[in-house]
């Protein structure tokens, strides 16, 4: 694997500077055990957030780690939202406030699940990603989602969706640009739900994909544009870095500079802000994902860069208010 990007200037520094610039809460990283998954743990998370920005807390995505192997099946993934309210109680800063967990919310039981992910999660718990993603060429992409098909559709799944609502807890999802239609139409059955798209629908240019950005776009466009007027949608901007995002730099000889990030990859930011608005786009990291191609500094800085003309109340909602209400951090 790719060794992480590291920073290039001393942590020290960028601590002791961090506290005076703009405030960000970060509403997608993952976590695991120390030398499991990505072998990305509460220490690796504090060094980056602590690298050059000012990041107020975070909230965890669900990413399989630390699951319950003694428990039925069902309530296994509330081993992972018990594992991570310890790592964050056992943070002084407390650094991760909010977690958004793991359930199939096709169970005729899903209260039970999610009454014990409340528990688990000690005040945290926020909502939970079934996610839709489905790979058509599985073999080419570095994180294959499996999901059924028509999951969308499924009667059992939507009534899950919208339990949640009843709740008031959130659902995100991650899937391909190609199912954007179909997290379209599920947000539209479950219109009481606050949905939350992740990572852009996550555009593709590896296998079938590879080198068909430019054909992608305007496709991806009008999709974009049809989810933005779902009111119960907003979109977690951030997570194009990936492999599977057909960039390269996972495998580059140096990792993209904050201007680089931006000159290709801007036009798919501003696309989402333009369509959602700034007060329903929240940037994200997709840490330690995006961590293959560049810095967690590098991320931030680039950030900032892509919104400089935006309004400073603007701004704020990007980078800290919409993550603030939605996830109630």
């Amino acid at each position: 694997m790719t060794k992480p990007v590291t920073g290039h200037h001393s942590r020290s520094f960028h601590h002791r500077h961090a506290r005076y610039g703009r405030v960000i809460i970060d509403p997608h990283h993952h976590l695991w055990r120390p030398g499991a998954g990505l072998d990305y743990g509460l220490d690796q998370l504090k060094a980056d957030v602590n690298d050059g920005h000012r990041i107020e807390c975070t909230v965890f995505m669900e990413c399989g780690s630390a699951y319950d192997v003694s428990a039925p099946p069902h309530l296994a993934p509330v081993g992972e939202t018990e594992f991570i309210a310890g790592e964050s109680l056992r943070d002084p800063d407390r650094t991760i406030r909010g977690i958004v967990s793991h359930a199939d919310l096709t169970l005729p039981n899903l209260d039970e699940v999610l009454d014990a992910h409340a528990e688990a999660g000690r005040g945290m718990f926020r909502g939970i990603r079934d996610a839709l993603s489905r790979a058509d060429d599985p073999a080419s992409l570095t994180i294959p989602g499996r999901a059924a098909p028509g999951k969308f559709r499924d009667p059992a799944f939507v009534r899950g969706v919208r339990r949640l609502g009843e709740r008031g807890l959130t659902y995100d999802s991650w899937h391909y640009h190609h199912q954007n239609r179909e997290f379209l139409e599920l947000a539209r059955a479950a219109e009481g739900t606050q949905m939350v798209l992740d990572h852009f629908g996550t555009p593709l240019g590896v296998g079938a994909w590879a080198g068909r950005h430019d054909e992608i776009f305007p496709g991806w466009c009008a999709d974009i544009e049809a989810i933005a007027a779902c009111p119960n949608v907003v979109a977690k901007i951030g997570g194009l870095a990936m492999p599977d995002n057909g960039f390269g730099w996972h495998t580059a000889q140096r990792p993209p500079t904050s201007d680089e990030f931006v000159a290709a990859q801007a036009r798919w930011y501003l696309h989402v802000i333009e369509a959602f608005g700034p007060d329903r786009c929240m940037f994200e990291s997709n840490f330690p994902v995006d961590r293959l191609s560049l810095s967690y500094r590098t991320f931030w800085n680039a950030a900032k860069k892509m919104v400089a003309s935006f309004s400073e109340s603007e701004k704020d909602a990007m980078f800290r208010g919409t993550a603030a209400r939605v996830y109630s951090v």
